[in-house]
């Protein structure tokens, strides 16, 4: 059995009654991803069936379950675990900021700062006791466009963690968490599957792996894993503890079960679609839409974000998007200015249940032009 607990914060409440007044291209995206039904929670999705599973593995057994906020304090999210100013995940094209302090949560491993200041866990932690807890959900972060990546996905995470004797050296607890993960992997894909550990690096384990599995005779990486830094554990104000940590995304998850092709599909409501959508269940394309595909080039202050473009585009088209590549990219003072830069992209219009109309297609288009114009200070060429 899994305890479930539920983390509220003033903190989460102010910051979405603040974004819930605001009208700003930034902030409508920003609602509209909180608006999105959390696929690990919803009956039917393989994100569920992912969750069920790995929630029946003995080695998961009796782990409470955490549910906390989806605006979280940057601070906490990064100072906490061992991501210092400069680091590339702190940056507003990587993150999406609902004011200074606060945003939306970009990796689950943000749990451990709010179960480990439960004073049920402070007591147990007083007591040298040990303790499991899992976490999942969606999670928020600026991507490119193509079939393999979305700005909204979900991750699941977890540990277990122990008092620390003489014993505990991390190579003990690295083989530890191969047993643990042997044990998900297997009730995810089955017995049979063929997992390895390659060395990795995280902020806020060491050591660290990746765990990958063999899918149609390839290596397909699947997720991270480490023994917690003792540093990290000290931010949360916890010292003589050890254990192991993991975390991995369930979209990954789902698309090398199904043989998907695209994560679009995660989120289709065509029945065709839909009754394919079985963990383990060979994915057969239904018949592929044509695609419409439009070229695009500016020129833009050198200041242009492309992630921030990337969501200019998904604001207008949304999943009519397939992938958007860029062309060309080049600097040329004179022509353009020692301030300006050059852009071209190479956007493919694809409906994953329809076919799509040029008519449809060009009003969508112009407006991806007036908007980069008027978002980008963009000259269109």
């Amino acid at each position: 059995m899994h305890r479930e607990i539920i983390i509220d914060t003033p903190e989460e409440k102010s910051a979405r009654a603040e974004l819930e007044k605001r009208t700003d291209a930034e902030a409508l995206r920003m609602k509209r991803f909180l608006a999105m039904p959390d696929l690990s929670r919803t009956p039917g999705s393989p994100l569920y069936e992912i969750i069920q599973k790995a929630l029946s593995a003995k080695s998961l057994d009796g782990f409470d379950i955490i549910k906390i906020p989806e605006i979280v304090p940057a601070s906490v999210t990064f100072d906490l675990f061992n991501m210092p100013p400069g680091h590339p995940a702190r940056s507003k094209s990587d993150t999406y900021y609902v004011n200074d302090e606060n945003i939306l949560r970009t990796h689950d491993t943000v749990f451990w700062h709010y179960y480990l200041n439960l004073p049920e866990i402070k007591t147990k932690i007083a007591k040298g006791e040990s303790f499991g807890v899992v976490c999942y959900g969606k999670v928020y972060r600026k991507d490119e466009i193509d079939n393999r990546h979305m700005n909204v996905f979900h991750q699941f995470g977890g540990g277990y963690m122990v008092p620390k004797t003489e014993k505990d050296t991390g190579a003990v607890w690295q083989e530890k968490l191969k047993e643990a993960l042997n044990d998900i992997s297997h009730n995810l894909f089955g017995k049979d599957v063929k997992n390895r550990f390659n060395k990795d690096d995280f902020p806020y384990t060491d050591p660290s792996m990746e765990m990958e599995i063999e899918k149609d005779g390839k290596w397909i990486e699947m997720l991270g894993c480490g023994v917690p830094r003792e540093s990290v554990l000290k931010n949360f104000g916890v010292d003589h503890y050890t254990g192991w940590w993991f975390g991995f995304g369930l979209e990954r998850l789902a698309m090398v079960s199904m043989s998907l092709p695209d994560i679009r599909l995660l989120w289709s409501q065509d029945e065709r679609v839909k009754k394919q959508l079985k963990l383990g269940n060979k994915f057969k394309e239904v018949s592929k839409y044509p695609a419409i595909t439009r070229d695009i080039s500016f020129v833009v202050p050198k200041t242009f974000i492309p992630n921030n473009y990337f969501d200019l585009i998904r604001d207008i088209v949304g999943d009519l998007a397939e992938e958007v590549t860029l062309l060309d990219k080049y600097e040329n003072d004179k022509k353009f200015g020692a301030d300006k830069i050059s852009y071209a992209y190479h956007i493919v219009y694809r409906s994953i249940d329809r076919t799509l109309t040029v008519e449809e297609i060009e009003p969508l288009q112009n407006k991806v032009i007036e908007e980069t114009k008027k978002q980008f200070g963009a000259e269109i060429r």
